[in-house]
This record gives C-alpha cells, sequence and structure tokens, in this order.
C-alpha cells in the first residue's frame, strides 16, 4: 500500500510515498461478487468529478510523457468511490488529491500515483496482475475495473481483512498477506506487476514472474532521496529494459532474503 504527496505542476512530480512492510502470512480467500456500480443519488458525484477533472488537466500538462494518464483508467477513478476506500474519519478528503491515512501507519494513495502507475501498467481484460501492498484495496479496485485478474498481498493483517470485505464486490481479485518481495508464484506468470514500497533493486523473483511482454512498475532506491519511480519491461526473449519515470519517495521494502 503506498501514498503519494503530490500538487499540480512541478509538485506532482515530486510524490511523497509511503509503502507497506512486508512479511510471511495467509491467504484471504474472496467469494464470488459482482461488479462495483455506484449508487443513485452518489453524493461524492460532484467531488470526484472534479478530482477527475484535475488529473485530466495535470495529464494534459504531461502529453507526450510517461506521465501522461490514460483516458481509460481516468474513466475508471470517475467511477470507483474513493471514499469507501477511507475511514469514515477521512471521506470529506476521500477527493482530495493526496493521501490519507488509513490506520496502522499506512495510507491510500494519492489518485495521481494510482492512475499513473495504473497507466504504466496497462491493465487488459483477461490479463494477470499483481498488485503488491493491498492496503485499503483502492489500486486494487481500480485494476479489477479494467477487468484484469488481479492478484493482492499485504502484510499488515488487520488492513488486509478490511480491504477483502472492500473487494469481495470483485470476483476477479484474490488476497493474500505475504511477503511481496517473493511474488506469488502458484499464478505466475503475471502480465503485469505493480509494487507499491521502494526495493533497492528489482527483485529476481519479480522478474522471474514477469510473462515476457509483460510489464512491472516500481520504485526503485537506495534512501528516501534517491529513488524513481521505473517502468520494467521484459521483451519477447526474457531481455528486461527498464525505464526512469518519476521521481519519488517511498518506504522500503522489507521482506525477501
Amino acid at each position: 500500500m503506498s501514498g503519494a504527496d503530490a500538487r499540480a505542476g512541478f509538485l506532482h512530480r515530486r510524490a511523497i510515498v509511503e509503502a507497506i512492510v512486508l512479511s510471511p502470512g495467509l491467504t484471504l480467500p474472496l467469494g464470488a461478487a459482482a461488479r462495483q456500480t455506484q449508487p443513485r443519488g452518489d453524493v461524492y458525484a460532484t467531488q470526484r468529478a472534479a478530482l477527475i477533472a484535475e488529473l485530466r488537466a495535470q495529464s494534459r500538462d504531461d502529453a507526450g510523457t510517461a506521465r501522461q494518464l490514460d483516458p481509460a483508467v481516468l474513466s475508471i477513478l470517475a467511477r470507483v468511490p474513493r471514499h469507501e476506500y477511507v475511514p469514515a474519519s477521512e471521506r470529506a478528503n476521500a477527493y482530495e488529491n493526496r493521501p490519507l491515512g488509513i490506520g496502522h501507519g499506512q495510507t491510500i494513495s494519492q489518485p495521481y500515483i494510482v492512475a499513473l502507475m495504473t497507466t504504466l501498467a496497462a491493465p487488459r481484460a483477461g490479463q494477470k496482475i499483481l498488485e503488491i501492498g493491498t492496503g485499503s484495496g483502492y489500486q486494487a479496485a481500480v485494476l479489477a475495473e479494467a477487468q484484469a485478474k488481479v492478484y493482492t498481498i499485504e502484510i499488515v493483517e488487520p488492513l488486509a481483512k478490511q480491504a477483502a470485505l472492500r473487494l469481495r464486490r470483485y470476483s476477479n481479485v484474490q488476497a493474500r498477506i505475504g511477503d511481496g518481495y517473493y511474488g506469488w508464484k502458484e499464478h505466475a506468470p503475471f502480465d503485469a506487476i505493480v509494487v507499491t514500497a521502494a526495493a533497492s533493486s528489482i527483485p529476481p523473483p519479480l522478474v522471474a514472474q514477469l510473462k515476457p511482454g509483460g510489464r512491472m512498475v516500481i520504485p526503485v532506491g537506495s534512501s528516501f532521496f534517491t529513488q524513481t519511480l521505473l517502468l520494467v519491461e521484459k521483451d519477447a526473449s526474457g531481455r528486461v529494459r527498464t525505464r526512469q519515470v518519476l521521481p519519488v519517495r517511498f518506504v522500503p521494502l522489507t521482506g525477501g532474503p
């Protein structure tokens, strides 16, 4: 799970992101569920529309760059009820373009960061997507709305249980508590992997679980001040190339060897 603090223009390029600490755990099975729909008389509709307008304006500023947001992703954010993925005390702030606390020292990511990482992951219907860091479940919901099959891992057990309940509406999401460094080998290979904690280097198990032609979005850096959001692509022959997207500041990924 991650959060980011960025605003329009220069500041949104210096996103400050918090992410979870990962360790071994158990699987949380999810039952069959219906596709998410918006209730009639949605009192947050105006706020959500204003947020999407702000994100579209940022995307126009970034036209022609790796930071330009996919309009299809913005359409997904326009219908996912972010207020349902934050504590009741934060619902009034749910559609501000910033991270919010969700308890246990964790945050829900800034909408811009969610949109950007989803754009870079490029989820498509029927694809298998691995997310490391479920948090409140918001990013998983966005990926699920793209009709991908989502496998998501979270370390903080209370958050994982809460997210599992929220995500029951999606039959295409499975959640697990575990060490994200090692991915989810049983369901590999994945068309895309979204990592929301900074690793000192790209974890080899995740590269191995990425399908040829697949994409990984991951922050990499050895300290809070030298991290970069990377797009990692594996070609058909298994060769890997990386592209720098955005300076970020994430909580370090723990676990692994």
